[in-house]
């Protein structure tokens, strides 16, 4: 019986060797040879562009008029989304003009001419095909703030015509005319001369703003000009602010005027900016206002009211005086700017919520 199936194997292994040396051999030949790469369309999955790849090529655009008394500018900021991350600034286009919006308090149908033209700009910086996705704001801050009601209401309701939103904020060449006794959108009648306790006694100059050429004077001597210019501002900044909650526990970066009277003070190098604490505002306000007392500082007649009111408004905004501020132009080699940080938030929440 051994035998039988000894023979058996064999004839099975042989069979085996048989099938393929010739049958395999053959079925192999007889198929297409594939090239050793696949077209990219036929690739491997793996092998193409993950959605995390696609995503990083993409790109989110936020369009932010800056509505100020010296000029109305276009921010056209063009953000990289990636996946889980904050956006990232890619590049900026920027243009201004002058006026700025508070001019045509008077005559709002003007108004549409500037900011068409700058709108333009947007439309020619984003591809057509992303202008449905750019948010767009306009936030007027600083001489909008102080127009009487009705004519903000009529200039900004005209300004809405080509745009979408607006802005009401606190600005320093406005605030300055507030203090100085001036009002928004209406020269005085006749010639236009201020006098304000927050210039040196023996100051007479002129100042242009919102293209209304002022005549601006001290007062007599006699009253100290810092307490007399604080009583003046605290005034003029009364129940205009809200409180900043947390202000404590945040840190907070400034820019703009505050950087440049911090270099006014010799506070910060021009350049590289620093660290200062809203105490050193307090303090500067006061040395630069008693030197202007003694005749000092000519050449910056305003530095007093403006150091004031910095002192005040920061004050006013619940910041405690060993409160630090960063003070820098550039982040990360970025333009520091409010309409950046804004355009920043809007299109965070945009991601989020679906709108600003």
């Amino acid at each position: 019986m051994r035998f039988p199936k000894l023979a058996f194997l064999f004839m099975f292994v042989g069979c085996l060797v048989v099938y393929l040396t010739y049958v395999k051999r053959h079925y192999d030949d007889s198929k297409p040879q594939l090239p050793d790469q696949l077209p990219l369309h036929r690739m491997d999955i793996h092998k193409q562009s993950t959605s995390a790849q696609v995503v990083s090529e993409s790109f989110q655009y936020g369009i932010m008029f800056d509505a100020g008394s010296t000029g109305t500018r276009i921010h056209v900021f063009k953000f990289q989304i990636e996946p889980n991350e904050a956006p990232k600034l890619a590049h900026e286009t920027f243009r201004a003009i002058k006026p700025g919006l508070s001019a045509y308090a008077d005559d709002s149908e003007k108004s549409k001419e500037g900011l068409l033209e700058l709108l333009k700009v947007a439309r020619d910086t984003i591809p057509e095909t992303l202008w449905s996705s750019s948010p767009l704001i306009l936030r007027a801050t600083a001489g909008l703030r102080l127009l009487p009601g009705e004519k903000a209401t009529i200039l900004l309701d005209k300004v809405r015509e080509p745009l979408v939103a607006n802005y009401l904020g606190l600005g320093l060449m406005s605030s300055r005319l507030a203090v100085l006794g001036g009002i928004e959108g209406q020269p005085l009648a006749g010639p236009q001369e201020l006098v304000s306790p927050c210039l040196a006694p023996d100051y007479s100059g002129q100042w242009e703003h919102a293209e209304v050429l002022y005549t601006v004077k001290g007062q007599k001597a006699g009253e100290p000009i810092y307490e007399t210019c604080l009583t003046k501002v605290e005034k003029m900044i009364y129940k205009r602010v809200r409180k900043i909650e947390g202000v404590k526990d945040m840190d907070f970066y400034a820019f703009s005027y505050y950087y440049d009277r911090a270099v006014d003070l010799g506070l910060i190098d021009e350049s590289t900016g620093g660290t200062v604490r809203v105490s050193d505002y307090i303090e500067g306000a006061k040395k630069v206002c008693n030197n202007m007392s003694a005749g000092g500082i000519k050449e910056s007649p305003f530095l007093c009211l403006d150091l004031t009111y910095i002192s005040v408004l920061l004050q006013e905004l619940d910041f405690p005086p060993d409160k630090e501020l960063k003070l820098a132009r550039q982040i990360n080699n970025v333009e520091t700017s409010w309409a950046l940080g804004a355009t920043f938030y809007c299109i965070e929440s945009f991601h989020k919520h679906g709108t600003c």
